[in-house]
């Protein structure tokens, strides 16, 4: 089809009833409501009892056949719809909210937008306070009782100058559960919700206008799982109700008195109104069945009138113990015969003020499809449509961290939209590292990563949330901000290049030595720690003049590195061997700053480092015999190597260990060989640990 031209925002509106979906699609003018596409499908099966989805894909899948046969007529994509819910298991609370402004000024539709919201947000405190079950209910319709300006009941506040503003407001609660599948079903069809009402908050709007609200009315959509109810005194909406009651209990009765399945039931319920004395049918034995409209009327009679007795006794309880002036009757399952008289006899009120609404109240709807209905059925889904205009739900309002927030609602908000809306940093919302060190070794830059922090703890109402909950209006968002971790830590000695020791042969013995390692060109010791920028060089040499002072032995001038002649600061390299004649030399020896030298190595290659050999036999030699009988010992900690002797004892160790036999200030001497005392005349022998010390003071 070519399309239907629209004058206004197209609003779309969906009645997901226990008997049927009711689509309606149209525009607000000024001078009325314009409906320019209906359509009507019942569930293929009770997908839906009591007003309560049961079969979440089935409901939407009805839902997806009404939006493509809308579609076709109007020649336009529907992606937004407006849905209401069914009163079931339904919790109100009347709450009185105030807003003080900083000075007197005038009054906006926002401002009483915000009046609403925390009139919203109160009564959600209210009622969490008083719900005695485990349930979780969500605020699905509200309604403004009374306004008042400057402490003076106003009918409208938009436009009036004020320093103060309040309202009287009942807000109508109702289970997560029951709301949830709402929202998945039409999310099954492809649909986001644009606003959620209450089934009586819907059809009030069509049912009963303004200037009738100052009179005492009830308002009863009878539909097929659900009775709800709205109560109007003194120009405005002051309760609600609902009872588990409607139509489909008067169609489970059909369907055991004849002996037919549900839809036939149906068929047979709505032929009585039809005029028809008997009426034709077809048993689950696929044999023709006629029956008297009569004897089906006789058959409804106790349950219409226990049906009605439960309406009634809740009309009076939402109104104080007493019956309303008239009731008007919305919905299908209201126009079974004898409804109205039986509700009117159980309220004590004329029977003529008990009466169905339908096209009597559609004036100021224009029906621009000639198709569509204009009986009771369609009060509810074109009032749905309406209550978008009135009480939009486009915002919801929460508070994060304690501050109020406005967010706009596409049905998939969650904490990091809110998170988003108050700019809170990112980064306090993620784990953080602790600071890096980036530094260069060997020529090679290294980054090593700071330990990583405890994520942001978030809850919403309490109860563990993470970014990506959905959030709902009222919500109380708390997040705290991710801690950050260590910063990074690294010492010379932890580097992999550190750890392997230069194996260097003295002597004829093997010794391994820790690494050295230059860090901005100064020598530092394995327990420094580096720093971001540092520029490391870990050496894989010794010069002989380290290698004395590490073993702790005094070098002659007769060196030998791979059997060719050195100096002190020649440079010994990972596997090479040094030899030398144990002496004592002078300061003025040392023709080279060592340090230096390891600090600034050369850059050559290992191997035209190693002193050349010659096979000459005129090669240089030690002017002495080196001492063959040498013992290694480690003492307090030290490489020693005794020499000079052919057996050692323990005492021959303080020879070399600065260590003061007269400083004992009374104190006794503990010397120990491998952890035991030792005897100052006990051998010696290669790789033996000794250790002398004073004895504490007590």
């Amino acid at each position: 089809m070519g399309g239907v031209k629209s004058q206004g925002q197209l609003v779309f509106g969906l009645d997901i009833g226990t008997r049927s979906i009711v689509g309606t699609v149209g525009y607000k003018a000024d001078d009325g409501f314009h409906v320019l596409a209906q359509e009507i499908k019942e569930h293929e099966s009770r997908a839906m009892l009591d007003g309560q989805i049961h079969d979440i894909g089935k409901v939407g899948d009805t839902i997806r056949d009404v939006k493509k046969k809308l579609e076709d007529r109007l020649g336009k994509k529907l992606g937004e719809v407006c849905i209401a819910a069914a009163g079931r298991v339904l919790r109100t609370v009347t709450v009185n909210v105030t807003t003080d402004f900083e000075a007197e000024k005038e009054v906006t539709d926002e401002d009483i937008y915000n009046l609403s919201m925390s009139g919203i947000e109160l009564a959600y405190s209210e009622f969490q306070n008083k719900n005695d079950t485990d349930m979780k209910f969500y605020c699905v319709g509200y309604t403004p009782m009374r306004y008042y300006l400057n402490g003076y009941q106003m009918g409208n506040l938009e436009g009036h100058k004020a320093k103060k503003i309040a309202a009287d407001l009942i807000a109508t609660f109702l289970p997560d559960d029951v709301v949830d599948g709402l929202y998945k079903a039409v999310e099954h069809a492809g649909l986001h919700v644009a606003n959620l009402t209450l089934e009586p908050i819907a059809a009030i709007q069509v049912a009963i206008p303004d200037k009738f609200r100052l009179l005492n009315l009830a308002l009863v959509d009878v539909g097929a799982g659900t009775s709800d109810i709205s109560i109007t005194r003194d120009g405005s909406i002051v309760a609600y109700g609902m009872i588990p009651i409607a139509g489909d209990s008067l169609t489970d009765c059909i369907v055991q008195k004849c002996l037919v399945d549900f839809d036939m039931a149906e068929h047979i319920k709505r032929s009585l109104n039809d005029g028809t004395p008997e009426i034709e049918f077809t048993d689950i034995m696929g044999l023709p069945q006629k029956v008297k409209a009569d004897e089906i009327r006789q058959a409804l009679d106790p349950y219409i009138d226990d049906m009605t007795s439960k309406v009634a006794d809740e009309i009076k309880r939402l109104n104080g113990d007493k019956p309303v002036s008239a009731v008007f009757v919305v919905g299908g399952g209201g126009m079974v015969p004898g409804y109205t008289q039986k509700l009117s006899e159980k309220l004590g009120i004329l029977k003529e003020r008990v009466a169905i609404r339908g096209e009597d109240v559609m004036k100021d709807i224009i029906f621009e499809d000639a198709s569509a209905k204009r009986d009771s059925l369609m009060v509810t889904p074109i009032g749905i449509c309406l209550s978008f205009y009135v009480q939009s739900n486009n915002f919801i309002f929460v508070t994060f961290n304690g501050e109020r927030l406005k967010l706009y609602d596409n049905g998939h908000l969650t904490v990091s939209d809110a998170a988003l809306q108050v700019a809170f940093p990112n980064e306090d919302l993620f784990p953080k590292r602790g600071k890096a060190i980036t530094f260069n070794i060997g020529g090679k830059s290294r980054i090593v990563r700071g330990t990583e922090g405890e994520s942001s703890q978030i809850t919403i109402n309490g109860e563990a949330a993470d970014l990506y909950s959905q959030i709902r209006s009222g919500d109380a968002i708390e997040v705290k901000a991710s801690t950050p971790g260590e910063d990074a830590k690294l010492t010379l000695g932890e580097l992999s290049e550190m750890k392997s020791a230069v194996k260097i042969t003295v002597n004829g013995k093997e010794f391994e030595m820790p690494r050295k390692a230059v860090v901005n060109g100064e020598l530092k010791e394995s327990f420094y720690e580096i720093s971001e920028g540092d520029d490391i060089k870990v050496n894989n040499y010794y010069t002989v003049e380290q290698i004395g002072e590490f073993l702790d032995l005094p070098i002659s001038d007769n060196i030998l590195v791979n059997q060719t002649p050195a100096v002190l600061s020649t440079k010994v390299y990972e596997g090479f061997t040094l030899e030398f004649e144990l002496g004592s030399i002078k300061a003025s020896d040392v023709k080279e700053d060592t340090y230096e030298n390891l600090a600034e190595p050369e850059e050559e290659d290992l191997k035209d480092k190693a002193p050349e050999q010659e096979e000459s036999e005129d090669k240089a030699k030690p002017s002495a015999p080196l001492t063959e009988n040498k013992v290694s010992v480690t003492a307090n900690g030290r490489i020693f190597t005794l020499t000079g002797k052919e057996e050692y004892v323990f005492v021959d160790i303080f020879d070399k260990l600065n260590f003061n036999l007269n400083d004992s200030k009374g104190r006794g001497i503990i010397t120990l060989l491998n952890g035991k005392k030792a005897q100052y005349l006990e051998p010696l022998k290669d790789g033996d640990v000794i250790e002398v010390r004073w004895e504490d003071k007590k």
